[in-house]
């Protein structure tokens, strides 16, 4: 299957997502030399936590833990969310990638083991790969350390297996939140298969 957009242009969405997270983190690196941390503020911080703040289900996701961190979200929002943004419209994507990223903030402090805080676009990037897979599972993907193409339906899955592993692994020094990646792939999956059936009962 070969996949098309109508457009090379950004769609509006995926590339105001990209610039605001692009801008808080310059502002994290700015402000961290300052000795000012944002992430007392914006990052999401375990319920028990004097720091815990509602609002961080939200702030925490445009947020990240280093340049690489930050690169990869974007690099899977950039590849995976254009497509997503010009199937369903700014509107739709925009609250698609916002549940996911709550869902998975919300999985995160619910099932994790608590500690430090969290930061990260991940888990609505985990949504997005779901959503991608859904939508067009037989897209061939070229993953690293694999030399073939792999069907998206095989690879977004392979991922998701590699959370789960992590997390019963529990292997020292991991500071992954495995949760709120898989909290993200089960919204972005709920989310999909929730529209494409109202859809379905729709059509006449």
């Amino acid at each position: 299957m070969a996949l098309y957009r109508t457009s090379n242009a950004l769609p509006p969405v995926v590339k105001n997502l990209l610039i605001i997270n692009g801008l808080v983190y310059l502002a994290q690196v700015v402000l961290s030399q300052q000795g000012i941390s944002l992430e007392i503020w914006g990052a999401l911080w375990p319920i028990q936590s004097p720091y815990f703040k509602i609002w961080q289900l939200l702030t925490h996701m445009f947020m990240h833990g280093g340049f690489m961190h930050l690169l990869f979200n974007m690099f899977g929002l950039w590849m995976f969310g254009r497509y997503l943004e010009e199937a369903w419209g700014p509107k739709r994507f925009l609250e698609f990638y916002l549940l996911c990223g709550l869902f998975a903030g919300a999985a995160h402090l619910l099932l994790s083991d608590g500690g430090s805080y969290a930061v990260g676009a991940s888990g609505a990037i985990m949504g997005v790969f779901v959503a991608f897979a859904y939508l067009y599972p037989n897209v061939p993907l070229f993953l690293m350390f694999i030399p073939i193409p792999v069907k998206a339906k095989w690879a977004i899955p392979g991922l998701m297996a590699i959370d789960v592993f992590g997390q019963i692994a529990q292997v020292p020094g991991d500071n992954i939140a495995h949760w709120a990646h898989l909290g993200g792939a089960l919204a972005g999956f709920i989310i999909c298969w929730i529209w494409s059936r109202n859809r379905r009962n729709t059509t006449f």
